[in-house]
């Protein structure tokens, strides 16, 4: 009887599993960017700090810069108005209580689930490629997405300020000026604050995404999380539940549009969705790696 010799196999899996992580990286992004709903989604969300600083100045607000006092909500808004760098960041205010966990949703979603009732993921799964490798792929694309949203975001909301509003109407809600250059980092570490909280909520749809096969169901079960965390965090009575809410801190953003910024809820809000990013990918790990193709 002839013996079949193993090597070869064991040669070609070998070298499969050492596909350049480059390269199905920019296999991932490909077919994220080519959705048209990824597309339309991006699109939207760039538009609207455009459709906010034209109509703020509409509308009018002669007293906007004081009314910036009033509070986190309408205070920002108003405060928008004749105000170039107070523009994007009350733009990804408003945004981050629905839209933009709608899109880090989606784009978890997408991922596993979207694939699977597509009939895609068999593939990947049946392929020589380790589990782990694969989930890490499919968050990198889910973060990518985010960035995205909330960069766009901020880079249309900046420029339409300018824009509007010149590059001299700079100034924090506690009357500073700042420089283009100040103005600049200040709105980068707002983005990348919500990018932040925006992974965390990517990730919680991606773990949820690993168990089940359709898309729709994770994104109307991370927007009813979302939902239910605001009501929760309104609730006096639940006042111990409140630090472990992901949405808690998403209140303090407009802290960067003061000067001294206060670092305390920005902080806490950070290392709970580091916490959340952590405990919703080990948990999309551990399915992933015990499901079928």
């Amino acid at each position: 009887m002839t013996t079949v010799p193993l090597a070869p196999v064991s040669t070609e899996i070998r070298q499969a599993n050492r596909v350049s992580p480059f390269r199905l990286a920019r296999a991932e992004l490909r077919w994220i960017f080519r959705r048209p709903r990824t597309l339309v989604v991006l699109g939207m969300l760039a538009l609207i700090p455009v459709v906010l600083g034209v109509s703020l100045t509409l509308v009018d607000s002669n007293n906007a810069p004081n009314g910036a006092q009033d509070g986190p909500g309408g205070g920002v808004l108003s405060a928008a108005a004749g105000n170039a760098f107070v523009l994007p960041i009350a733009a990804l205010v408003v945004t981050l209580q629905l839209l933009l966990p709608l899109a880090a949703a989606m784009a978890g979603a997408d991922a596993i689930a979207g694939e699977a009732a597509n009939g895609t993921l068999r593939g990947w799964l049946l392929a020589p490629v380790s589990r782990g490798r694969l989930l890490a792929v499919k968050a990198f694309g889910v973060a990518t997405v985010t960035v995205c949203a909330a960069g766009l975001m901020a880079i249309t909301g900046f420029v339409t300020g300018l824009i509007i509003n010149g590059p001299g109407a700079m100034f924090t809600l506690s009357g500073d000026t700042l420089s283009i250059w100040d103005t600049l980092g200040r709105v980068g570490l707002a983005t990348a604050w919500v990018v932040l909280q925006l992974w965390a909520v990517g990730a919680v749809a991606l773990a949820i995404s690993t168990c089940t096969e359709h898309p729709m169901l994770v994104v109307v079960s991370v927007l009813a999380g979302t939902i239910v965390f605001q009501v929760l965090s309104m609730l006096s009575a639940v006042s111990w539940l409140h630090p472990f809410l992901l949405n808690k801190s998403w209140e303090a953003i407009p802290d960067i549009l003061r000067d001294p910024i206060p670092s305390g809820g920005l902080t806490e809000g950070a290392v709970r969705a580091v916490c959340y990013i952590v405990i919703a990918l080990s948990l999309a790990y551990a399915r992933i790696t015990t499901r079928d193709g």
